[in-house]
């Protein structure tokens, strides 16, 4: 594997990863980042949500290296430092959705090759929650799994859901698909929304901190979705929502003034999920690991007793339905 751009300017808690190109099957190079930990007694595969990047979670690795864990954050296509998808880099986008597993299993091939300690553990934001949950089911080899504010559905009001099905189908038949989504912008939310009732965060430090890293890596940015993008996500979360959970411990956190992905959703799927937890933390916004100090560390304490129970646990495959 070849080494990739490292930014650890913009990593001031965790300024020694490493990061990797990774060719994928069909042909778009992605990058991973992988953060050590000294003596590790096992490894968080990190799948970032819709428009992130593996350095956002610097500090999250340094958390779990604090506890004994390795990170490996991966940049999916279309975003971060991995290949852009569109001539207009800003537009965030994908072919069919089931071309991210295609990046996870470069990933898994990756921790492979570089034989990152066993065993291994997920931890799944918003759109990674989706490409997670998807993987967990094709049976990615993980020990646990935890989800924050995952995108098992997107919020949309019960007169824009039909007409979002509408615009994206058709968009695909007029060759305009790969044009924004109605309702979004080029520019990047952070740098465009003010701090005050933003839906990311209710920690003023972790928003200028996505700001900061933006405009000191302007690449990094990315804005609103392709139409195509949208079509191909609203289509996956119906689909996975018909599918039975899988049979691997799972925790997942929603704030309770989320306001992105549905959380009707969430709860529907963690009330028959076995050995699953839905933990609901109050006040809090989309994305929980860059929320509060008490909040961050609250998750990251019960990740790792989560991990920590099943760091022995047997392979178990078969799905669960409701």
């Amino acid at each position: 594997m070849q080494q990739a751009p490292f930014l650890s300017e913009i990593c001031e808690t965790a300024p020694d990863g490493r990061a990797y190109w990774l060719d994928t099957a069909d042909g778009p190079r992605i990058r991973a980042v992988l953060w050590p930990a000294e003596n590790a007694r096992g490894t968080v595969l990190m799948f970032p949500g819709r428009t992130e990047y593996a350095e956002k979670y610097a500090q999250t690795a340094a958390d779990f290296a604090k506890e004994g864990y390795a990170t490996f954050a991966i940049d999916w296509r279309g975003q971060g430092l991995a290949e852009r998808l569109l001539d207009n880099p800003k537009i965030g986008h994908v072919g069919v959705f089931s071309d991210y597993q295609r990046d996870v299993a470069a990933l898994i091939a990756a921790a492979e090759h570089l034989e990152l300690p066993k065993p291994w553990y997920l931890i799944a934001h918003s759109m990674g929650g989706a490409i997670g949950l998807r993987a967990l089911m094709e049976g990615l080899p993980v020990n646990a799994s935890v989800f924050t504010g995952p995108m098992w559905g997107i919020i949309l009001n019960a007169a824009a859901r039909p007409a979002a099905w509408a615009i994206t189908w058709a968009s695909r038949k007029l060759g305009t698909s790969n044009g924004l989504a109605p309702g979004t912008r080029q520019d990047a939310y952070v740098l465009t929304e003010p701090f005050a009732d933003n839906t990311l965060t209710t920690d003023p430090d972790m928003f200028e901190m996505m700001r900061q890293h933006l405009l000191t890596h302007p690449e990094l940015s990315l804005g609103g979705p392709s139409l195509n993008w949208l079509h191909e996500a609203l289509k996956e979360t119906l689909e996975l929502s018909r599918q039975p959970s899988p049979a691997v411990p799972c925790i997942t956190f929603v704030g309770t003034n989320e306001r992105i992905v549905d959380p009707r959703r969430i709860q529907s799927r963690m009330a028959c999920w076995p050995d699953g937890q839905l933990v609901e933390i109050d006040g809090a916004e989309h994305e929980v690991l860059m929320e509060t100090p008490a909040i961050r560390a609250s998750v990251i304490r019960q990740c790792v007793d989560l991990f920590e129970a099943h760091c022995d646990r047997d392979e178990q495959t078969a799905p669960v339905a409701c």
